[in-house]
């Protein structure tokens, strides 16, 4: 077979076997092995392809094998809801896969920018960061991704109580990548393979202990724990509209109580329920504000049902207010009736929920199936509870909520002890591996919080799911049954997904930006050395220089002071206003000094024809190359890198010169004609040292106005509004209380306290870069310079990119 002919067709057989094992991978089970491996033929294809198109390209089109393989049931779903019917709804979905399933592009495009900068482990960890990151800032419409695969996966799908399924992804995806790279690698011989595969196993085996050692954790059922039996009915009623062409409204309405009315009881007589609980949008009417006398009698029947049987009941409804209607759920109790009222928090776009910005006539005109409810407000916990005292917290879910893992974790913040999801899966009850999906993406809001789950749905899959994610019992689809599941009145100990949130796409997008910012100063800080030259300098008389060193060594002092007496007294923060005071006076103050000096003293250098130019604003020297025989660089580098030019006359010339590299001007001298050369004993170190001092610098970045003045305003002025808005009700509410001088004097003070916090971070990191630089020279004196540009790089990168994104962590995740 022509060479040729299989390089072309690298791409489109990878895309095959991976979208076909894909498919396996989504059917769950015993086939979650697959997803070691799912992505390898891709991933060696994508290997071949050349430059950024070529991952675009392969990412593009992985999507949409992916969409076709593994969501085609939802393209027939929507084909069926919307009229398009199943072939237009499947095109539907395969033209829109890269805005559904972006994260395929994503992960190639970093994946191939990695690569070219860095070895395939950093190339792995990007990539994988990226898809995560993807998903997280792009949220998918049913909330899939890789890790949900894993549920079957006993061990393995433990680690999501660290970090959720996006974790489980992230991980899988280094599997993927380091098994692909040990095929690649297989001409190299058994060891290269077997070097290769070693940290695939040690993640494996790492991951796969902490799901054994989780599992084994997890705390047993005490024998005198209260339990309360709740029975879910799933009464196969899922086609509405179909009722009510052949039954009339009221009769469908009728026809759907009266079946879960016999259901119920018969969970009371025969399975000894607690709780009654029916699915998402079983009573298809506003409850509580009925829209007729019918509606109104239906809803007291509803109510004189819960007081006949006894027993709490869970349902799913409609529920009004001045803002619109919500998909909702309400508690009902005997006799004391409504307990309370959750609505649902992500209405399906479109079908449910239409925005206002894009809702209107065309629209309605277009779109008729187009839903009108409003989305709710939260997570809310409501209680499930017996008339002898037994009682559950729980943090009810109406379908799409439970593919966001927030709702489930804000529910376990507020004290819940159970999970319960209500659901109409019978819109894609065409293909059961919808049903599946949404019950294995699920589960995994169980692993998450510890919490066990029940989920009641129309027409199937209703299911137990226990803390460890194991679905315990599930009805079969498109069929009538009654589950009753014993609820523990437990509270498990907060999760670190509990804890953190969804953290882990967070994370990885800060870490590529932090890694992209790198990567653009580490270019910038390069640019400007490669034609500025840096002609400033001082001009410095000996009592000029002892006056800026003093003016430098009384800041540092200071502030090394401060340092100290958080550390010993007030702790890592700003508390007083004597602190503030003592920042101002022994800090801000002599720094202001020595920059007026060293503005007094500056001037720039020049070779211009056979003399040294040094013009400042008062004055303009020449000296004649021919009477420069030698520079002397000086031993203590403070206040900066400086030099002293010797003479013929055997005389030092009357001024010092302050400058960052003297090796440059020495160059610049020798070029013209100049006979100079180092002097002194230890010029030679001395000079070494001083270059290897100007290649960390980046003339923008460091300048003091930017680094101390205008960006700390910046998480200033955040808190600052925080501050207004909890003390005073709104971002100005303390100008309309005490008047606008007491809001710019309150602005001030917190500006000046990032100042100073940001200050004493900023030199932490100075006293990091600038022990790695000594510690260089004296041990890799060759690679210093390499070294010292690489380590301000990342120090400047922490700053500028790494405050900002403590502060959204410490805003976002408490």
């Amino acid at each position: 077979m022509d060479r040729s002919f299989l390089l072309r067709a690298r791409l489109p057989l990878a895309l095959l076997l991976s979208a076909f094992a894909l498919f396996v991978f989504s059917l769950g089970g015993a086939a979650w092995w697959i997803g070691l491996v799912v992505l390898v033929p891709w991933l060696l294809a994508l290997d071949g392809e050349r430059g950024l198109r070529g991952a675009l390209v392969a990412g593009w089109a992985m999507s949409v094998a992916f969409t076709a393989a593994v969501l085609g049931w939802f393209g027939a779903a929507v084909g069926d809801y919307t009229g398009l019917g199943p072939l237009g709804g499947f095109t539907a979905l395969v033209l829109l896969a890269p805005l559904l399933q972006p994260q395929w592009i994503a992960y190639a495009l970093v994946r191939e920018l990695a690569g070219r900068r860095h070895g395939p482990a950093v190339r792995a960890l990007a990539a994988a960061a990226a898809w995560v990151a993807c998903e997280a800032l792009w949220p998918k419409l049913l909330g899939d991704t890789l890790g949900h695969g894993l549920l079957g996966a006993t061990w393995l799908r433990q680690a999501a109580d660290l970090g959720g399924a996006p974790l489980l992804s992230f991980l899988l995806l280094l599997v993927n990548e380091g098994i692909a790279l040990a095929i690649a690698r297989r001409r190299r011989g058994l060891r290269s393979v077997a070097g290769t595969l070693a940290p695939v196993a040690v993640l494996l085996a790492f991951w796969s202990g902490y799901g054994a050692w989780r599992l084994a954790s997890l705390p047993g059922l005490p024998e005198d724990a209260p339990v309360l039996r709740v029975a879910l009915v799933q009464a196969n009623l899922g086609d509405y509209a179909s009722l009510r062409e052949e039954r009339g409204t009221y009769g469908a309405v009728r026809h759907v109580l009266d079946t879960h009315y016999a259901l119920s009881w018969s969970a009371r007589r025969e399975h000894g329920a607690d709780v009654i609980l029916w699915p998402e949008t079983v009573y298809p009417t506003t409850f509580g504000s009925p829209r007729s006398e019918d509606g109104a009698a239906l809803d007291a029947e509803i109510q004189a049902f819960v007081d006949a049987i006894g027993l709490p009941l869970v349902f799913g409804t409609y529920d009004l207010d001045a803002a619109g209607e919500y998909n909702a759920a309400v508690f009902l109790e005997p006799r004391t009736g409504r307990l309370g009222t959750y609505r649902k928090t992500h209405p399906f776009p479109l079908t449910e929920h239409v925005p206002a910005w894009l809702d209107g006539p065309v629209l309605r005109r277009w779109l008729p199936w187009a839903g009108g409810w409003q989305p709710g407000d939260g997570a809310r916990v409501l209680p499930l509870r017996t008339a002898d005292g037994r009682q559950v917290e729980v943090v009810p879910l109406i379908c799409l909520d439970d593919v966001r893992p927030a709702l489930a974790i804000d529910g376990a913040r507020l004290g819940a002890q159970a999970i319960i999801g209500l659901s109409n899966d019978a819109w894609f009850s065409r293909d059961g591996r919808g049903a599946q999906l949404h019950l294995a993406v699920a589960a995994f809001r169980s692993i998450e919080t510890r919490l066990p789950q029940l989920r009641v749905t129309t027409t199937g899959l209703s299911a137990i799911v226990d803390p460890s994610g194991e679905v315990l019992a599930a009805t079969p689809a498109n069929d009538q049954a009654v589950l009753t599941a014993p609820l523990p009145v437990l509270s498990p100990p907060p999760t670190l997904a509990v804890r953190w949130g969804d953290w882990v796409g967070r994370a990885a997008a800060v870490a590529l930006a932090l890694w992209a910012l790198a990567w653009a100063l580490q270019v910038w800080s390069r640019r400007p050395a490669r034609h500025r030259g840096d002609d400033r300098v001082l001009l410095l008389t000996p009592a000029m220089r002892v006056a800026i060193a003093a003016l430098q060594t009384v800041a540092g002092l200071g502030l090394a002071w401060l340092a100290l007496d958080m550390a010993l007294r007030v702790g890592w923060q700003v508390a007083t206003l004597g602190q503030l005071q003592g920042f101002a006076l022994a800090v801000l103050l002599p720094v202001a000094l020595a920059w007026m000096l060293r503005g007094w003293c500056a001037a720039r250098w020049q070779v211009r024809g056979e003399a040294l130019v040094l013009a400042s604003r008062r004055e303009q020297v020449e000296i004649p190359l021919a009477s420069i025989v030698g520079l002397r660089p000086w031993r203590l580098p403070w206040p900066g890198s400086g030099a002293v030019l010797q003479l013929g006359s055997g005389q030092a010339w009357r001024q010092q010169l302050q400058l960052a590299d003297p090796v440059a001007l020495l160059a610049a001298l020798a070029a013209g004609g100049s006979p100079a050369r180092l002097e002194g004993p230890q010029a030679a170190a001395d000079a070494r040292r001083d270059q290897v001092r100007a290649s960390g610098r980046a003339r923008w970045l460091d300048q003091p106005w930017l680094k101390f003045g205008l960006f700390p305003l910046l998480p200033a002025a955040i808190a600052f509004r925080l501050h207004q808005v909890i003390t005073f009700g709104g971002t100005f509410g303390e100008a309309q209380v005490h008047g606008w001088g007491a809001w710019w004097l309150g602005l001030g003070i917190w500006w000046l306290s990032w100042m100073l916090g940001l200050a004493l971070v900023a030199a932490a990191l100075r006293l990091l870069a600038e022990a790695a630089t000594f510690a260089a020279l004296r041990l890799a004196p060759a690679r210093a310079a390499a070294l010292r540009s690489r380590v301000f790089t990342l120090a400047r990168a922490l700053y500028f990119l790494g405050i900002p994104a403590w502060l959204g962590w410490r805003l976002l995740v408490g």
